[in-house]
């Protein structure tokens, strides 16, 4: 006979395995969650590390430049024409007359011409001027002079009738002595009036004769402009020096004023160096600059600085020695450091290619022996070329990576493989 059993062990059984896999899932879950993500992988041949340092750190800023001459002189046109003859090719040794450039133009001819003709015609009336003042004063000085005998004349008579009348009367009738009387008032008053005419006429041949003397050296000194000109066709250096440029070719036109040489003295040169806005505001005349020429380094000092800003870098001129080397050459693309601070007693490394002065900035640190890299806080502070002062976070002989992180920003631990 059959004995029927109970089902519920079996139940309890299946409902206890359950509640255990239920647990252990859990558990499973919980750790897995509170486990910290595997730090990532960088090759540690392609980051740039540098050691912290203690000491003495230099401030520089840096920036291009070019070598130029400390005395150059721009030869440029007095008027248009055309370039007719190249005489000396750049690179040339010349003097204050050597000749340059030989240049035309009809224009400036006829106008010299018809200057030199304006200024005989004018000369030629002052010489007619001249001849016909001296006629005019000589007929007024034969008139007067005439006038001053007919006077002599009349007081003569005048006075025979006044004596005549004085003894008897009747020789010498009234109205004769009157009218001898009247002639003489009359001459004295023409002498009078042709005496002040003579003299408005020397005074009138004078203003006249200065007139034209005027006239004449206003056009003599047209005359020399235009002479100039024709003069200035042969372009001369004006300096003497080396011949630096000359951007023509023959047969080119230029204009006046147009830019046709630029001469400069050899051995004398001045670096001109353009430094971030953001950094000249540290530079003062005075300080030290090293000028690199890629073949040389030369020391310089800061002498002018440019007050204004263009194309957001200021520019500033470095005065070089009398000896220098044989690249140094007018011209010449340099790289130039200015000393503008020594920083006693610092804690500083290489500059980040992430942090700027004045920061707190995240950096790697290298820990256990090189294995791996953990990110700190650091606090920076006054910043140079190539260096930067350490406030907070790093201390002497710390290794740290100096190459751009961003890629690992959501990582505070990096693997260094070797």
């Amino acid at each position: 006979m059959d004995i029927a059993r109970d089902p519920k062990p079996k139940t309890r059984k299946r409902i206890l395995q359950w509640s255990i896999g239920t647990v252990a899932l859990l558990g499973v879950t919980i750790g897995l969650r509170n486990l910290e993500p595997a730090a990532p992988s960088v090759d540690a041949a392609t980051v740039w590390m540098d050691t912290v340092q203690f000491g003495t750190m230099v401030r520089q800023v840096r920036g291009p430049g070019t070598l130029v001459p400390e005395q150059m002189r721009w030869v440029t046109a007095l008027t248009a024409g055309r370039v007719e003859q190249i005489v000396v090719l750049p690179g040339t040794e010349i003097d204050q007359n050597s000749v340059i450039i030989r240049m035309s133009n009809p224009d400036v001819d006829v106008a010299l011409l018809q200057a030199q003709q304006t200024l005989n015609n004018a000369e030629a009336t002052l010489i007619q001027t001249r001849s016909n003042l001296e006629t005019q004063r000589l007929t007024q000085a034969g008139l007067l002079a005439q006038l001053r005998n007919q006077l002599q004349n009349a007081l003569r008579d005048h006075a025979t009738n006044q004596r005549l009348y004085d003894t008897n009367p009747e020789l010498v009738a009234a109205t004769e002595l009157a009218r001898t009387g009247d002639a003489v008032t009359d001459l004295q008053e023409r002498v009078r009036l042709e005496e002040v005419q003579s003299a408005l006429l020397e005074v009138s041949a004078i203003d006249q004769v200065e007139a034209q003397q005027i006239n004449i050296e206003s056009l003599d000194d047209i005359v020399d402009f235009n002479r100039n000109r024709v003069n200035s066709m042969e372009v001369t250096a004006g300096v003497s020096g080396v011949l630096a440029e000359l951007p023509l070719d023959e047969g080119q036109w230029v204009q006046s004023g147009e830019t046709l040489a630029r001469v400069v003295q050899p051995g004398r040169l001045k670096a001109e160096v353009r430094i971030p806005q953001t950094q000249a505001q540290d530079i003062t005349a005075g300080q030290v600059a090293y000028i690199d020429t890629r073949n040389d380094t030369i020391i310089g000092q800061v002498v002018r600085i440019d007050p204004s800003v263009q194309n957001g870098t200021v520019t500033i001129d470095v005065a070089l020695p009398r000896d220098l080397p044989r690249s140094a050459r007018s011209d010449m693309s340099i790289d130039g450091n200015v000393v503008i601070q020594r920083l006693d007693d610092v804690t500083y490394v290489g500059r980040p290619a992430y942090g700027q002065a004045n920061q707190r900035v995240g950096m790697f640190k290298v820990v256990e022996d090189g294995q791996f890299a953990e990110r700190i806080n650091v606090t920076l502070g006054a910043s140079s070329v190539n260096e930067i002062q350490v406030i907070e976070g790093l201390q002497e002989g710390d290794i740290v990576i100096l190459s751009d992180m961003s890629n690992w920003d959501g990582f505070d631990r990096v693997r260094l493989r070797n």
